[in-house]
């Protein structure tokens, strides 16, 4: 029986439920007495861990899920289904599922009520049913500022998991700021950052209210971090790691002085600078583009 539990238990992660062990033949005196010997140990009512403490990133989100009912009546959604779609990083708090039964939230486990999902807003990653990206960035709008869902959906449509045929809201919630996200696709595709420089440069572009750049496109044979064609006018935001060398210093100078000879003016910006003088930087920007 402890194999069978801990085959189980391998394909979820190292986590099982409690009703799991009742369906396999476990008396409920036989699972105490694995509790107390140090064999499960529990991580939510009624989920436990099988032979460890420890768990993973996936292992939270299987015990997420049996604690809310299992997979049959608990979907991974919000913030945790976006850092399961990798369309954001994984995070910190909560595990946010969506369900249509009755359900509490925890201190670990944010718990959506939904009384309309349906099998195709439904996906399975690893064996966990998750909310499709759509459905995802539908549920997101609310809880994201403009900029933020925006590049969302600029990464959902980069990863081709976009379908915006489906970013239609259920009646009576509001879908403008999807509707804008979606809508600023059209114009040059998705615009994807490369580096956490390159997305807090970016933020700081749409917080000054700034025209929106081209983001790592290629010109003149050079591949340029941010472009407004219509200005003339490229920033390129240079890390420590790749800019502060001898050779990357004399690269990034000839690189200028072929754009130059091509008319577009380069400026640049430090990650101090955009961090710590992000007004500096978009007066900068202001005058620039003016």
């Amino acid at each position: 029986m402890d194999l069978v539990v801990a085959r189980l238990a391998r394909r979820q992660h190292g986590v099982v439920s409690r009703i799991q062990l009742l369906v396999l033949g476990l008396g409920r005196g036989a699972i105490d007495r694995r509790i107390k010997s140090g064999q499960l140990h529990p991580v939510h009512r009624g989920v436990y861990a099988v032979g460890h403490t420890r768990l993973g990133s996936r292992g939270r989100l299987w015990a997420a899920v049996l604690a809310c009912g299992g997979v049959e009546a608990a979907v991974l959604s919000h913030r945790s289904a976006a850092a399961l779609l990798d369309l954001m990083p994984e995070p910190s708090g909560p595990v946010d599922i969506t369900t249509l039964r009755a359900s509490r939230s925890t201190r670990l486990i944010r718990v959506h009520q939904s009384r309309v999902l349906t099998p195709a807003e439904i996906t399975t990653l690893d064996g966990l049913a998750v909310t499709t990206p759509s459905r995802t960035l539908i549920d997101l709008q609310d809880q994201l500022t403009p900029h933020r869902l925006k590049r969302l959906v600029h990464r959902a449509e980069h990863l081709r998991l976009l379908d915006a045929g489906t970013l239609t809201p259920s009646p009576g919630r509001r879908s403008r700021g999807l509707q804008t996200a979606a809508q600023s696709l059209v114009a040059a595709g998705p615009q994807i950052t490369r580096t956490e420089l390159e997305e807090r440069f970016l933020a700081l572009v749409d917080h000054a209210g700034l025209p929106q750049p081209q983001v790592n496109t290629l010109l003149h044979g050079c591949e340029v971090d941010f472009l407004w064609t219509a200005h003339h006018l490229i920033a390129e935001t240079d890390g420590a790691a790749t800019h502060l060398t001898a050779t990357a210093f004399e690269t990034d100078r000839a690189r200028d002085a072929h754009l130059l000879l091509h008319g577009y003016r380069v400026v640049r910006f430090t990650w101090r600078q955009v961090l710590e003088e992000p007004r500096s930087v978009a007066t900068t920007l202001q005058g620039l583009l003016a």
